[in-house]
């Protein structure tokens, strides 16, 4: 059965302050009809004079305007099969400005998570926010933020908060199917302005990308019609941070400094944790439990890619030297009970969100104490927890050791990720190896007899 459309004048109830009517597309198919109303207002004498031969200019751009909803609203329709009203309001109606988005075709599109949010308030302005119009950039963060927490997954949720407060600052809260190509390369020239890294336009773009696919999967968005990303469109930049680590000639200085109090003693201890443990991540430590303590092994699973290898875990192996083993006989929960976290940073029962304020709190007191142990042993570069991971790849990569290997040992799913650890040293290399080249420069030249 074919699908009617038509162009209309609603005069059953008159705008009182304009005293105009709704001009709103008439869909009728199987007998059964629905109506959409659209953006323009009319008088019964003004509508009639749309069929006119001359008008001026403002009546004949609203005219153009509805032809092209007719037209384009029949090109929809007629690329439905089957046609049912709920596809054509999702292909075609919602989010179109043309449109009034009525509230049971907004309804038809699920908005977010149930879950407790107020645990989460104080971290997260965003749900304060209230332009929660169906299709916009607002809330379909909001949706995919909720889905974040309700995963315990709160530092991708806390990015996706600063990406969307990027976009904002840079357009406010628009319509997704007004994020185009030319939107997001002037995005991104506005961020190179504001003298923002690649890396970090890459990662706010790669996460709107994200939101594309998620809207498209909950049919807000068509793909063909209205996503900006891939091939011959917008490709997001990628950008490699230059990583610096340590020589083992400034590893030697910190190993040997002696500190002056016991909050020296814990950061280093918990630097060269970090260092010696594979360049285990920070959370990955606080989260260590006895159970993990396997004979002279160290065995666990990196939180961060808990979800991506569910299906093909890859646990970490560490043989536990005499320096970890010191490390946790000064700093470890004397009760080791197996269900223990081996370090007292964490303690059963509190809340995701508050597990994360303590694994910041816990990351920002070793980089603040390391900050000033660094000064003292004449270190010019950073000595943050991250910089420890990098050191021990580094070291290993100049011991001999396999990007391979190396991936193994960091707990990596993808090559690429260890590759770009071990940028920094392949440059160094390079270094070394064009001095070489003219290494003559340092010897007598000799000419041959």
């Amino acid at each position: 059965m074919s699908v009617t459309l038509s162009m209309f004048l609603d005069t059953r109830r008159i705008k009182k302050r304009s005293n105009t009517y709704p001009v709103k597309l008439r869909v009728t198919f199987d007998r059964k009809s629905q109506e959409y109303q659209t953006f323009f207002d009319l008088t019964e004498e003004e509508y009639k004079r749309l069929s006119a031969s001359r008008v001026n200019d403002k009546m004949r751009d609203i005219r153009a305007k509805l032809k092209e909803i007719e037209f384009s609203a029949h090109k929809v329709a007629m690329g439905l099969d089957p046609f049912s009203f709920e596809d054509f309001e999702k292909d075609y109606i919602l989010n179109n400005p043309l449109f009034r988005q009525r509230k049971a075709v907004k309804q038809s599109v699920p908005t977010n998570y149930l879950f407790d949010r107020t645990l989460y308030q104080h971290r997260f302005p965003i749900f304060k926010e209230t332009d929660l119009e169906i299709g916009r950039l607002l809330t379909i963060h909001l949706y995919y933020i909720d889905k974040l927490l309700q995963e315990h997954r709160i530092g991708t949720a806390v990015s996706y908060q600063t990406s969307y407060y990027s976009f904002f600052k840079f357009r406010g809260n628009v319509r997704l199917t007004d994020v185009t190509v030319a939107y997001l390369n002037q995005y991104e020239r506005w961020m190179f302005d504001q003298d923002y890294s690649k890396t970090t336009i890459g990662i706010y773009v790669r996460q709107l990308r994200t939101l594309f696919n998620e809207a498209i999967e909950q049919g807000l968005i068509r793909r063909e019609k209205h996503y900006p990303f891939g091939r011959r469109k917008y490709v997001p930049p990628t950008g490699r941070n230059i990583k610096k680590a340590l020589t083992l000639q400034e590893v030697a200085k910190l190993y040997y400094y002696q500190p002056t109090c016991e909050q020296e003693q814990w950061a280093k201890d918990f630097w060269f944790f970090s260092y010696l443990a594979n360049g285990i991540n920070t959370k990955d430590i606080a989260l260590l439990k006895y159970r993990n303590i396997q004979g002279e092994y160290l065995v666990f699973e990196r939180a961060k890619t808990e979800k991506s290898t569910r299906n093909d875990p890859r646990p970490i192996t560490v043989f536990i030297s005499d320096d970890l083993r010191q490390i946790i006989d000064r700093w470890g929960n004397r009760d080791n009970n197996p269900n223990n976290y081996i370090f007292p940073v964490l303690s059963p029962g509190i809340t995701p969100m508050r597990q994360y304020e303590l694994i910041e709190l816990f990351v920002a007191s070793i980089n603040d104490w390391m900050r000033k142990i660094k000064k003292k042993v004449g270190i010019e570069r950073n000595i943050t927890c991250y910089v420890a991971r990098h050191t021990f790849s580094t070291v290993m990569k100049r011991s001999g050791a396999s990007t391979e290997f190396i991936q193994e040992a960091l707990g990596h799913t993808n090559i690429k990720t260890t590759e770009n650890y071990l940028d920094s040293f392949e440059k160094e290399v390079k270094k070394e190896f064009a001095n070489k080249l003219v290494s003559f420069k340092e010897q007598p030249f000799l000419e041959s007899a």
